[in-house]
């Protein structure tokens, strides 16, 4: 066994967008944090689109998490500002909003049903005509048969949120150790650290576990309802002007979406996949993704091609995170954020540094602890 470092408050494992947040937050609310991982950033946030898209992506039955969402983009202006401040770079924020659009009248139905539970809601989101679609983002393929426009629906650009994420942790005093996350170190049935390959001990008085669709997979962590959803996603160069904001489409049932970034960049996403940990790129899925967005926007015809890479969203049954307590005394959790991993950045950082600090969960995340899965399956166990 390695020999132990000096203890920290706390230890994050995992360096993406939700472990670099929390560990952030947690700093500034006084507290010593190491963030341990091998590769920041080269897990789901450097695939990620960096939609920032409660109002689109409203789905039935998923209220409490769309509270959730909405409150995490309240917070994105001040939260990429503070992190531009902080570390120094720009995070690529766009608040032009976004429209979704159909092919057909299959397509059209269903964001017909998508905007009346928007309006049921309360949610802003306007109707649009083929002409009044086209006119917003004159790149449309005339074959359009109309769109919903919300404009509260906005974006950021993953990768320089992360790089300005890291550079404002660091300048806060955390340590960012590049390094494996062997196991969860537990003592006495309390988690008290972890240990990196070669044995290396960092003891902690809490760890948080934010290693994304890897979180139930490491040694030592009891149990997770957490699984690898696969997406592969498409960038492409020579996109300046092509877009003005975000174009999420049905195409025939199948959904796409094209978010401009960076100038010239425009990001092409993304397949949905159960097949675990798989990160091969496959032709099919490049093939539908760019005929798709082709159909949208014809002018994708003309770009370069630069990066087709697949990663992993970590799943869960309700396609809601997990945060806080996991059960074990010592472990908090900040993982299973699924699609919306960007989007609650912002939330889950304040959250969860509010739990390491307090101990108490924020109203706002009481549905979204471990506890609603043990309390489902007591309840089936026991029906008749």
């Amino acid at each position: 066994m390695g020999a132990a470092v000096d203890r920290t408050d706390v230890v994050v494992a995992g360096g993406g967008l939700i472990g670099l947040s929390v560990a952030w937050r947690a700093a500034q609310r006084g507290l010593s944090v190491t963030v341990v991982d091998e590769s920041p950033g080269a897990g789901a946030s450097q695939a990620a689109a960096g939609m920032l898209a409660p109002v689109t992506e409203a789905a039935y039955g998923e209220t409490d998490l769309l509270r959730l969402c909405l409150t995490s983009l309240q917070r994105y202006p001040d939260f990429a500002a503070e992190v531009e401040a902080a570390g120094g770079r720009p995070v690529g924020l766009r608040t032009v909003g976004t429209l979704v659009v159909g092919f057909d009248e299959d397509d059209m139905r269903e964001l017909d049903a998508l905007h009346g539970y928007q309006r049921e809601l309360g949610l802003a989101a306007e109707r649009l005509t083929p002409r009044e679609t086209r006119r917003r983002e004159p790149s449309l393929t005339p074959r359009v048969r109309g769109g919903l426009a919300v404009d509260g629906d906005h974006s950021v650009d993953g990768r320089a949120l992360h790089a300005g994420l890291l550079a404002a942790a660091e300048a806060t005093g955390v340590e960012v150790l590049r390094a494996r996350v062997r196991e969860l170190q537990v003592t006495d049935g309390r988690a008290t650290g972890v240990v990196l390959d070669g044995g290396r001990e960092l003891p902690a008085g809490q760890v948080v576990l934010a290693l994304g669709a890897h979180s139930g997979g490491l040694p030592g962590v009891p149990p997770l309802p957490v699984r690898p959803v696969k997406g592969q996603i498409l960038r492409l160069a020579g996109a300046e002007g092509l877009l003005e904001g975000t174009v999420r489409a049905l195409v025939r049932g199948r959904h796409v979406y094209l978010v401009p970034y960076a100038g010239d960049g425009l990001i092409i996403g993304a397949t949905t996949e159960d097949r675990g940990f798989d990160a091969t790129v496959t032709a099919g899925g490049v093939h539908d993704l760019l005929h798709d967005a082709i159909e949208v926007v014809p002018g994708v015809t003309e770009l370069e091609l630069v990066e087709t890479l697949a990663r992993w969203r970590p799943g869960t049954a309700d396609n809601a995170p997990l945060l806080g307590s996991s059960g074990l005394p010592g472990l908090v959790l900040a993982t299973g954020h699924h699609r919306n991993g960007v989007l609650l950045t912002p939330v889950t950082g304040d959250v969860v540094a509010e739990h390491l600090a307090t101990g108490e969960v924020p109203e706002l995340a009481a549905p979204f602890t471990v506890d609603r899965f043990v309390r489902a399956d007591r309840l089936e166990r026991t029906s008749p």
